[in-house]
């Protein structure tokens, strides 16, 4: 069961035009939408964070080749 709590998002006139027509497009609610952006990003950087881990341990065994390639 998820929990629901309260949070104020405080805005400009330039960032409440932009949620209401990203929502409008979106055919979400600016609630909603806040909500799939957060996540979104949040995957995005648990994404980044797990090809950082991989390039870190794979790129050291190629670096040779990588600078053959690289002249």
């Amino acid at each position: 069961m998820m929990t629901s709590m309260a949070f104020t998002l405080r805005t400009d006139a330039e960032l409440d035009a932009a949620l209401a027509e990203l929502a409008e497009a979106r055919g979400v609610s600016r609630q909603e939408l806040v909500r799939q952006l957060v996540l979104d990003e949040a995957a995005r950087m648990r994404g980044r964070s797990d090809l950082d881990a991989v390039l870190d341990s794979e790129l050291p065994r190629y670096a040779v080749a990588l600078q053959r390639l690289g002249q």
